[in-house]
């Protein structure tokens, strides 16, 4: 499993402070720190959920829960190149499940997770209204179909050599 670790900056951290700071003492604050947060750092580590929690005086168990409540939200970082597999019922039924574990063994990362150098990152979703096209795959906004699993290397190359 690709462990990621939390590299924020001093800058960021003073923006996020910053933010926080004009949201305390605000009915609902945390709902509007917490996309802050996720803009600044691109996902919303444990680190920052911690720093969230302690400087609005809130409950850590209460910010965890709100994040991961909302599907806008990420615990996870966000590679530069963002593969979503749809695992819709037109994808699944043409082998998307399999085009996923050709995708996670390339890759060598778990759907949800990110690659060490934060180039790729991966996640499924239902139904992306394409299913003619079935089994689907989006990187970047652009859609790849009716893909086999003999696809995923070369679909890849082109963004490994970005």
């Amino acid at each position: 499993m690709a462990q990621n670790v939390f590299e924020g900056t001093p800058e960021q951290m003073t923006k996020l402070l910053a933010c926080i700071d004009e949201h305390r003492g605000e009915a609902g604050a945390l709902m509007p720190v917490l996309h802050e947060a996720q803009d600044i750092y691109g996902y919303l580590p444990a680190e920052i959920q911690t720093v969230i929690a302690e400087e609005l005086n809130l409950p850590l168990a209460e910010v965890y829960g709100v994040a991961t409540f909302y599907s806008q939200f990420s615990l996870n970082p966000k590679g530069k190149h963002k593969i979503s597999v749809c695992l819709g019922t037109a994808c699944y039924v043409k082998g998307s499940d399999k085009i996923l574990s050709a995708i996670e063994r390339e890759l060598g990362i778990r759907c949800g997770e990110c690659t060490p150098d934060k180039k790729f990152s991966i996640e499924n979703c239902r139904c992306v209204g394409a299913c003619g096209l079935a089994p689907v795959v989006i990187i970047d906004g652009e859609v790849y179909g009716k893909l086999t699993e003999h696809d995923v290397a070369g679909i890849l190359d082109k963004y490994i050599k970005d």
